[in-house]
């Protein structure tokens, strides 16, 4: 059906099984949701309940491979129990890179409805992406995506039909939604950046909008900061400065205020913030804390951004920032509070997992008093331990991933080269491996006993792709 210029394709439950022989049987399960990228708003990947597989149960998985109309280079999300479509159903969510969102049965891997933004058209096949992961509102009646005409919109969950939609750029065919959406506090907060080869005019923002009504009502721009709206690119004189961290904004759970990182860009400060880590208010009218290194115009030159990944709220007041150049900051957020410019040297600084460039967020596991974090680069996985203002490496392969998750005493990270790898998280013995497709920035969801995982690469321009969904058989 067509509705303001908008197409929602609706399929009856049951057709369009992409897996020849997969039964629609519904699993025991634990009625847990995965509305975020990484669970929750601070980007833990470590949910604190059970998610319904075991290490025994690893063996015995079946894997579907769920046909798509479009390339996922992102991570689902998952809803329990919702009606779609007039049934009861437990639907996988995503996005794929020219916009298309799509609702999908976890039992059968039927799609239930899919949403086609009116320019897919003219996108499809082009430069112009999105590899940003939607996000769930808390009432479980909407979903929220963005697309590469640079609009966000909000979906219902029940059929797909557009609620409303809102650009948040004036420059789309410059500026990309690249992270992973928030939501807060009746809030969705989205975050932009540039295209590869950074071609100007664009500057990394962060723009709030209610979540009920899709009104714009506040944009902190990371390049004329002192400009609190949606502007013209080119009528700022800086340009780059992008906010494209996988995890996009993460948020403070004590106090609401947002985290971004950002890429090469001028820095002066005061109002250009190239290279740096900004802490804002819930609304984004206000700088709380900022950091940048003391070596920001090298890092720049050199195509070295520091907001590569986003930042890692450790607790204790720690922030963990990785980055190109190859290093994990830890900082004394402390120390670094107000608008005065803070530029110095980090706390603590490690290298990436095997020294490469660090495009993926960490995961954050907080198990018993011990705080673990594992991080994956393209040529290695690792973890460390936070303790005494110090990060203590516990082990190390050199098994490249994405953005790793933790689930039910398992750390589960997608090997883009085609594997699945599933490891014991106190001494990264590997237990288990799923063979799947080759990927890019896919990273996977561990929930109500499925395990959920795109394939594929965004910069293929591909309007085809799979998602693998396993199950205990």
């Amino acid at each position: 059906m067509k509705a303001s210029g908008y197409v929602v394709r609706m399929f009856a439950a049951g057709c369009l099984l992409c897996g020849i022989g997969i039964s629609a049987t519904v699993q025991a399960g634990t009625n847990t949701d995965w509305p975020t990228f990484g669970f929750n708003p601070v980007r833990t990947g470590a949910p604190d309940v059970p998610m319904g597989i075991a290490a025994g149960d690893l063996h015995s998985l079946k894997r579907q491979k769920v046909k798509i109309d479009g390339t996922v280079d992102s991570s689902p999300i998952y809803l329990h129990g919702i009606t779609v479509t007039g049934a009861k159903h437990d639907v996988f969510f995503v996005t794929t890179t020219y916009g298309k969102t799509l609702a999908i049965d976890a039992n059968s891997g039927a799609v239930l409805w899919e949403f086609t933004p009116p320019d897919y058209p003219k996108l499809k096949g082009t430069y112009r992406i999105t590899t940003a992961t939607p996000v769930a509102g808390p009432q479980r009646r909407y979903i929220y995506a963005a697309a590469p005409d640079g609009v966000i919109r909000k979906l219902s969950v029940a059929n797909g039909d557009v609620e409303w939609g809102t650009a948040i750029t004036k420059l789309p065919r410059r500026e990309k939604i690249a992270s992973a959406l928030s939501y807060v506090n009746g809030h969705v907060i989205a975050v932009t950046g540039g295209y590869v080869g950074d071609q100007p005019p664009y500057q990394g923002h962060v723009a709030i909008l209610d979540a009920k009504t899709g009104s714009l009502l506040h944009v902190w721009n990371a390049l004329c900061s002192n400009r609190h709206k949606l502007m013209e690119p080119s009528s700022c004189k800086r340009s780059d400065a992008a906010i494209w961290g996988r995890a996009g904004a993460v948020i403070d759970p004590a106090t609401g205020d947002i985290f971004v990182a950002t890429g090469n860009g001028y820095w002066n400060g005061k109002d250009d913030w190239g290279d740096s880590v900004i802490e804002l208010n819930p609304d984004a009218t206000k700088i709380l804390g900022n950091y940048t290194p003391t070596n920001t115009e090298q890092l720049s030159k050199r195509d070295l951004d520091v907001g590569s990944s986003s930042p890692v709220l450790l607790g204790k007041g720690y922030v963990l920032q990785g980055g190109k150049d190859r290093y994990l900051r830890l900082l004394d957020w402390t120390r670094l509070k107000g608008i005065k410019p803070h530029r110095a040297r980090a706390s603590f600084r490690v290298s990436t997992p095997n020294h490469g460039m660090l495009f993926t967020a960490p995961a954050v596991w907080r198990h018993g008093s011990v705080t673990w974090i594992y991080v994956a680069d393209y040529s290695g996985t690792a973890a460390w331990t936070f303790a005494g203002g110090k990060l203590h490496r516990r082990w190390h392969n050199s098994h490249g991933g994405t953005s790793p998750v933790v689930a039910d005493g398992l750390v589960f990270v997608y090997d883009p080269g085609g594997w699945l790898r599933v490891y014991k998280p106190e001494s990264g013995r590997e237990i288990g491996k799923l063979a799947c497709g080759k990927g890019h920035w896919n990273s996977p969801i561990v929930v109500d006993g499925r395990i959920a995982l795109p394939q594929g690469n965004a910069n293929a321009h591909r309007t085809s792709g799979v998602l693998n969904i396993w199950r205990v058989r």
